[in-house]
């Protein structure tokens, strides 16, 4: 062994070749972090002073080769001074040019996965050869930052600069075979040959067969283009990506311009160039927010792992109530390999369900995404049933039938009395208390909420919502069905609304104050959606159902009455009262039509506005900063309360749920991310100046102590 780490080993395995081998100890994958590359440096200085080194080859010993950079340590150090933070990434760079300038030549054989500072060291070596499982990328953008290990000098200059915008622009993971196409690999093979092939590979270079010596005078160089290829391309790329990009999303477009200013320099210029951008980007408040989620996104995997312990697979499931929830709920669970029952009492009910799962299906036939044999195995997964027969077999019931909580109760009572004394009930209300629901039950402790959100094949998130006899044997087996499904569970505590709905009705509640303070509806919607939601308040209600979030109001209002309930008529209660209810019937705040594709678009109906102004005391213009504090507030003191009370567990999983679960603006980070970057001090500020709205805009008193204090939610 010429190098031990606990990352890292270095061992010749033939007369002058060497094998550096990845295998980070205690961890499931391979991360590139301050510790790995100082192992790496160490490793690249004793190949350099071995005798006789022909060749080196790099594998991984675990599934995949190197996640990435270790981002558990990004937020402290870009928390830090600009400087510190280009000479930390400049330092990493180097490291990397060390394993690019070795004396002999180099290939990586890459398994599984090399994403972001892994696939940038795959960049500094001469040879890559890819399974044809495996994937590469840099996916830095989606992180709020840009490759800063060389991935902006290195690519371009391997596979063009056209090709290497798109890959860093879009950060998406490129399968092997486009990998091949555009060269960023030079060879794809099945795993089970990857290792043979990558030492055969450099043992021809070692004889001279590929000239390795060449291919690296091409990385270092300046990229060849000139200056009107180059003007054609940057200038067409930056229009295009700051686009798609947005103006929320700065890194997309500082990528292309660091590809851009660096395209002309020699390698150590051009990796100065892209440390320089990487710092800045590092500095931004997107970087801090995206790279917050990617870590509570791993808090809360953390916290749902606690639970499995008590776990017990869930290898058959069942869901009551075949129409578009239950249909939804059978088709992610039959796509994703677990076998479901679904009943209803209706045949018409089990049309409507098999109909949900097999148009989406067809899509995915259609989208090249799955084979109509595949298609028809899913189907296969999903048996409807009119009765109860062999619901006795089941690990887990959900169910799914309509929003009440009588009707619920019944159904859960006759189902319980027919499944066997070990399965699990859970309910995807909305709103009805859990511990109410299980007051019918037999049970109460084999019983918990699952709250799917619709629609159910596109929304990440499932809150798993604990009543008061709810046993963790329960919510362990309802985390791993939703795993299982390909969600991320979150588990809340029962109460009105739950987390998600309890945070989201005061937002409505807010928009509702607006309007009737003289608010042009259109206005809000168009200013929350450049604020970064994906539709403004009132095509969120369109979207939800009017006479969904009009029964769902009363609920809240019932629950938090001093918030939520108001003397006047809240604004889409207005529009239930007309029978708009939003797309589900075509006409809400506006009228929906389809296009040519069938798919429902919106389009302005005056006669909302006649019905609205009726209601309005006056009508007035509101700045967008007026607008985006009056409608954010109300959310963002109920989340504070929500995690005061115990309701969510953690800051993490409270803004993993507004992101998972109702689209709250990634590059914000969720409710209290957000709270941090404006300063909770701040916050209460200029919540104060809106106190004369009532409760709604009233600061607990835990939070004007933290800004007092001037703490903040997280650490970092």
């Amino acid at each position: 062994m010429l190098y031990q780490g606990k990352s890292l080993s270095v061992k010749e395995i033939e007369p002058g070749i060497t094998e550096v081998c990845f295998d980070q100890v205690g961890a499931p994958v391979n991360t590139l972090g301050t510790a790995a590359l100082e192992e790496l440096s160490a490793a690249m200085q004793q190949l350099n002073a071995f005798a006789g080194l022909k060749g080196v080859l790099f594998t991984s010993a675990k599934d995949g080769f190197i996640a990435g950079a270790d981002i558990t340590e990004f937020l402290g150090l870009f928390a830090g001074p600009e400087a510190d933070l280009i000479a930390k990434v400049s330092a990493a760079a180097a490291i990397l040019d060390q394993v690019a300038d070795l004396p002999v030549p180099t290939v990586a054989a890459i398994n599984g996965v090399a994403l972001g500072g892994g696939f940038e060291l795959c960049l500094a070596v001469d040879y890559r050869v890819l399974a044809d499982d495996g994937k590469v990328g840099l996916p830095e953008v989606k992180l709020g930052i840009h490759p800063g290990f060389g991935g902006t000098v290195r690519l371009p200059r391997l596979i063009g600069c056209d090709n290497a915008i798109q890959w860093i622009a879009s950060g998406d993971e490129q399968r092997a075979a486009d990998a091949l196409i555009v060269g960023a690999v030079d060879a794809v093979v099945p795993v089970a040959q990857l290792r043979a092939a990558a030492l055969t590979l450099l043992k021809r270079a070692i004889a001279g067969d590929f000239d390795y010596k060449q291919r690296r005078f091409e990385k270092d160089q300046p990229v060849l283009l000139n200056a009107i290829e180059a003007m054609m391309s940057f200038t067409t790329s930056k229009g295009y990506v700051a686009a798609q990009a947005g103006p929320n999303m700065p890194a997309p477009l500082a990528a292309v311009k660091t590809i851009e200013k660096n395209a002309s320099a020699p390698r150590a210029q051009a990796l100065a160039i892209e440390a320089k951008g990487f710092a800045k980007l590092a500095k931004t408040p997107q970087a801090e927010a995206l790279i917050g989620i990617f870590i509570n996104n791993q808090t809360v995997a953390k916290a749902n792992r606690r639970y499995e312990k008590n776990s017990q697979p869930v290898q058959h499931a069942g869901v009551l109530g075949a129409g578009i929830m239950g249909g939804g709920i059978a088709y992610q669970s039959a796509l994703k390999g677990v076998p479901i029952l679904m009943k209803d009492v209706a045949e018409a009910g089990l049309q409507a369900g098999i109909a949900e799962a097999d148009g989406q299906l067809v899509q995915r036939v259609e989208r090249g995404r799955m084979q109509p044999k595949e298609m028809a195995q899913v189907l296969a997964r999903i048996r409807p049933t009119l009765d109860y027969r062999g619901f006795d077999e089941l690990d887990v019931v959900v169910e799914a039938v309509v929003e009440n909580k009588k009707v619920k109760q019944s159904v859960l009572a006759e189902c319980e009395a027919q499944i066997n004394e070990s399965a699990v009930l859970a309910s995807n209300t909305s709103t009805i208390s859990i511990t109410e629901l299980a007051s019918v039950l037999k049970r109460p402790a084999q019983f918990c909420g699952m709250h799917f959100f619709n629609p159910v094949y596109r929304m990440p998130l499932v809150e798993v919502i604990r009543g008061k006899e709810t046993s963790d044997a329960t919510v362990a087996r309802v985390i791993d069905y939703a795993k299982k499904m390909g969600k991320t569970p979150i588990v809340v505590n029962d109460c009105p609304g739950f987390f998600v709905n309890r945070v989201l009705f005061p937002y409505f509640a807010g928009f509702s104050l607006l309007v009737r303070d003289g608010a042009d509806f259109h206005q809000v919607d168009k200013v929350m959606e450049r604020f970064g939601w994906p539709m403004g308040p009132a095509y969120l209600l369109d979207v939800v159902g009017i006479d969904t979030a009009h029964h769902a109001s009363e609920v809240m209002a019932a629950g938090f009455p001093d918030r939520l309930a108001f003397s006047e008529k809240p604004i889409h209660t207005l529009l239930y009262e007309q029978k708009r209810f939003g797309q589900k019937n075509g006409v809400g705040f506006y009228r929906y039509e389809a296009d040519k594709k069938g798919k429902l678009k919106k389009v302005d109906d005056p006669v909302v506005s006649e019905l609205i102004g009726a209601v309005q005391k006056q009508t007035r213009e509101f700045t967008d900063e007026e607008i985006i504090a009056r409608m954010m507030i109300p959310m963002c003191i109920e989340v504070v309360r929500c995690l005061e009370e115990g309701i969510v567990g953690s800051p993490a999983e409270a803004d993993m749920g507004l992101v998972l679960g109702i689209g709250f603006p990634p590059f914000r980070g969720g409710a209290l991310r957000y709270i941090d970057q404006f300063g909770i001090e701040n916050f209460v500020a200029l919540a104060d100046q809106y106190r004369e709205l009532g409760a709604l805009y009233q600061p607990t008193e835990s939070l004007r102590k933290m800004a007092q204090e001037k703490r903040r939610f997280y650490g970092v």
